[in-house]
């Protein structure tokens, strides 16, 4: 039996993943080989920067992928005026003509929604950040091979500032919360199938922890920390559950369930 081999497409610029670097947060193809990995083991992947490379790794076409996985990413897919936001959405159109399936969080399901014909726009509340609370499984959703084992209604980890307005022809819901109408779907276009998510089940605490360290200046501005200090205390309570996940002052403190300690589940 051939060994599935993936591709990784990691859109963040380079000045995104040096600002990861300084916060000492892993860069989002490396969590999405580690999710891999974790489950298929004997799995090869290959990584695409689209922000950095015009061309796909080692020449190979999508169809000869087993699947496609699209990181989260800071660019917005309605900028079709910049090339790398024009090479994603190439790709991925590229993918459903294939018929090779695909995975995505975050901008994934932008890029998956604006390659099949739906709209993304700039969320008109600002920035859903940290945890996606109530998040609740649609009709659809509660039987949905991707769903299998999430609870009815959980919180997932999260940052965007643009949403799915309108989804293409061929689509499902499959979970929602009161922020965010579309927080999970599936797209079917053309010859192929996109699940995707618009929070993050590959991040961790920390990587959470790290990711809001990297946009601290930004987030004190938003108001969702009244300065510094505050940013750091929050940031210290998430490093310290990640170390010890059974604290359960810190659990109730943070509303963090097994949906979120849980690998698993997430």
């Amino acid at each position: 039996m051939p060994v599935p081999l993936f591709l990784i497409i990691d859109g963040y610029p380079k000045k995104s993943r040096d600002e990861f670097d300084v916060a000492g947060m892993t860069h989002a193809w490396r969590l999405y080989s580690s999710m891999l990995q974790s489950f298929l083991p004997d799995a090869e992947y290959r990584v695409w920067l689209p922000s950095d490379e015009a061309e796909l790794p080692e020449g190979l076409g999508v169809e000869q992928y087993t699947g496609i996985l699209w990181t989260g990413c800071n660019l917005t897919v309605y900028q079709t005026d910049q090339p790398r936001v024009v090479r994603q959405l190439e790709l991925a159109r590229r993918g459903y003509e294939s018929g090779t399936p695909a995975f995505g969080s975050c901008c994934g399901l932008q890029v998956a929604v604006a390659a099949a014909g739906g709209e993304v726009k700039a969320h008109p509340l600002g920035r859903e950040m940290g945890f996606a609370r109530r998040t609740k499984l649609t009709v659809a959703g509660c039987t949905h091979p991707m769903m299998k084992g999430k609870p009815d209604v959980f919180n997932a980890f999260i940052s965007h500032d643009d949403e799915v307005t309108s989804l293409p022809p061929g689509s499902e819901v499959l979970a929602s919360n009161d922020y965010t109408s579309i927080q999970a779907a599936v797209i079917t276009h053309r010859r192929g199938t996109f699940w995707a998510t618009q929070y993050h089940p590959e991040y961790n605490l920390h990587e959470m922890a790290r990711l809001i360290v990297a946009r601290r200046e930004r987030l004190v501005r938003e108001g969702f920390f009244l300065d510094g200090s505050d940013l750091a205390n929050y940031v210290e309570k998430l490093e310290a559950l990640h170390r010890e996940p059974a604290r359960k002052d810190l659990r109730w403190q943070l509303d963090v369930g097994d949906e979120i300690i849980s690998s698993e589940l997430r």
